[in-house]
């Protein structure tokens, strides 16, 4: 066992946590928007699915986050290096996904 963390860097451990939770909770306002103003798609499928990816990627955001945040806590207390994440490919996908299903929803209507 390495110690006691050094507050610092728990602290920005819990900052990034905090602003991967953030990055989920607008994605999920986008959804909750897109659903509720986005009238003009001609199919209300089309909207639930932004709507739907939208949510779907703060959930796997926020899970993904909270992993994160416990793993390199864990690994900053035993003095190892610290793990990698999947947090920005995740992110990267599913916007990429979502810009997509807007894409075909706005030039289908």
């Amino acid at each position: 066992m390495a110690g006691p963390i050094d507050y610092r860097f728990s602290l920005a451990n819990e900052r990034t946590f905090l602003a991967w939770i953030r990055t989920a909770l607008g994605l999920l306002a986008g959804g909750v928007a897109v659903q509720t103003l986005a009238e003009q798609f001609s199919t209300s499928g089309f909207r639930r699915a932004v709507a739907a990816a939208c949510a779907g990627l703060a959930v796997a955001i926020a899970a993904c986050a909270h992993r994160q945040w416990k793993r390199v806590e864990a690994a900053m207390t035993r003095g190892e290096h610290l793990p990698g994440s999947v947090l920005v490919p995740v992110l990267a996908v599913g916007v990429s996904v979502v810009t997509l299903a807007a894409g075909v929803a706005v030039l289908a209507s």
